[in-house]
């Protein structure tokens, strides 16, 4: 997404926020994936979803702050001269992991393992070849544009027993209906 010379560092300072302390064989590796969601832009097509993307770009300013980044080369990284910087969908899977650890309970990792799951980017592992890229860039782009099913199953939050399309519901409000369609406990 982004070429500023610190954009590797903040990829490497990424990256362990997608994995769960369940996400089976440590072993695997995804590093070939977290590019891939790195690359991709993140569009919002509902109201208020660029709230989300808002999420996202906060990272940007919590890695500068953490790396003690100078102001000047922090304001390149953050993309200021762009009145509508994009975002990464992983900058956005993030985002959406942390609202859930702090609604839910448990931790963002955790979360980024079960929205990965949710979207069945976890089969993707390394070594990423041209199948496999086609594949998860197909997968975000379903979720991006939202061509998953009405019941939210290709996209961030599938449900059980959905009471509208989830289609054309904002992500803040399909986060609740998730959590409250999560069996407890699992």
């Amino acid at each position: 997404m982004n070429s500023h010379p610190v954009s590797g560092d903040y990829l490497l300072w990424l990256a362990p926020q997608i994995r769960g302390e369940d996400d089976g064989n440590p072993n695997r590796t995804y590093e070939g994936l977290v590019a891939i969601m790195y690359e991709t832009e993140f569009v919002w097509l509902v109201a208020n979803d660029d709230n989300r993307k808002a999420d996202g770009l906060d990272l940007r300013v919590e890695f500068c702050n953490e790396q003690d980044i100078p102001k000047r080369q922090t304001e390149a990284f953050l993309d200021k001269n762009y009145p509508d910087p994009p975002c990464s969908f992983l900058e956005v899977l993030i985002g959406l992991s942390r609202r859930l650890a702090f609604a839910a309970g448990d931790n963002a990792p955790g979360w980024a393992w079960i929205l990965m799951h949710n979207l069945d980017l976890h089969r993707i592992t390394d070594p990423v070849g041209r199948g496999k890229a086609r594949q998860a860039k197909d997968i975000l782009q379903t979720c991006i544009y939202r061509n998953y099913d009405p019941d939210g199953r290709g996209g961030f939050f599938p449900l059980a027993n959905p009471d509208r399309d989830q289609r054309q519901v904002e992500i803040w409000y399909q986060l609740p209906d998730y959590i409250d369609d999560v069996p407890k406990g699992g």
